[in-house]
């Protein structure tokens, strides 16, 4: 029986069974698989509902169940936010423009087991400022990703992210976080995208948890508007986000919603 079985940290913290993993990577696939599909759709003249209704189509499709159709009363299969909506964007009649750019979050639920992940995509032409938030963003993640690997701690996440972006002369969220996840939507820890290096819980093999950095090209600050989930920029700024669920490995880390046709990055067609 291995010594990361089935138990809590002092933190809280799961420690999940190696046997986990494989519902964890099911569920992830499937998740960015959904993601990979509907980047055709993203095109300009095209309704953020119309490819929420498609992305519900394919959750359904795939025998899975949506986490968020019902989560505190939400009513959509994702999240879409455009330009400077930084998180929880509701999808419905607005028309995305050339030029736009948009995060899309999908989480479902295979098996018991949840694969959360979001990314980028852009509704025709990137523009140049536009573009290179969108690449900070990307880098800022997997800087994060790089700092995953037992003996490490989430105070080493943050602090990679938060230094490179603010290197970058972009700003960090503080609003919002990562999270645990597993076979619920949201447990702990909570995963800050800002921190000092050594502090907060130390990261051990059989942990699950989102990355997902949110990165405004002004200021940090965001707003939640009267429909109580559309979180923007107070400075309405552009913001960009992206998302990995991940496990904790003996020697480092395993990302369970990896794009299977290498769709991640939205100017891979470029």
């Amino acid at each position: 029986m291995d010594d990361f079985q089935g138990r809590l940290t002092k933190d809280g913290i799961r420690i999940h069974q190696p046997q986990d993993f494989a519902g964890m990577r099911k569920a992830g696939a499937l998740a960015a698989r959904i993601l990979d599909d509907i980047a055709p759709m993203v095109q300009p003249g095209v309704t953020t509902g119309t490819l929420d209704d498609r992305i519900t189509a394919m959750v359904a499709e795939a025998g899975a169940t949506s986490a968020t159709i019902g989560y505190r009363g939400y009513k959509h299969a994702s999240c879409i936010s455009v330009n400077h909506v930084v998180c929880h964007g509701i999808p419905g009649a607005k028309v995305l423009k050339d030029g736009d750019i948009l995060n899309i979050d999908v989480t479902v639920i295979v098996d018991g087991w949840y694969g959360d992940t979001s990314r980028m995509f852009v509704a025709g032409r990137l523009n140049r400022r536009a573009e290179r938030l969108v690449q900070v963003t990307h880098d800022a993640l997997f800087k994060g990703i790089e700092a995953v690997k037992p003996g490490n701690t989430f105070g080493d996440i943050g602090h990679a992210i938060q230094s490179y972006v603010e290197q970058q002369r972009m700003s960090v969220v503080r609003d919002f976080c990562g999270h645990g996840l597993g076979q619920v939507f949201h447990a702990p820890p909570n995963v800050l995208h800002y921190g000092r290096p050594g502090t907060a819980a130390v990261l051990e093999e059989g942990m699950f948890f989102t990355i997902e950095p949110m990165v405004n090209l002004g200021r940090p600050e965001t707003k939640v508007l009267a429909d109580d989930w559309t979180a923007v920029t107070r400075d309405k700024s552009l913001s960009a986000q992206f998302e990995h669920s991940i496990g904790v490995t003996a020697d480092g880390c395993e990302i369970f919603t990896l794009s299977p046709g290498g769709l991640f990055h939205p100017t891979y067609a470029s």
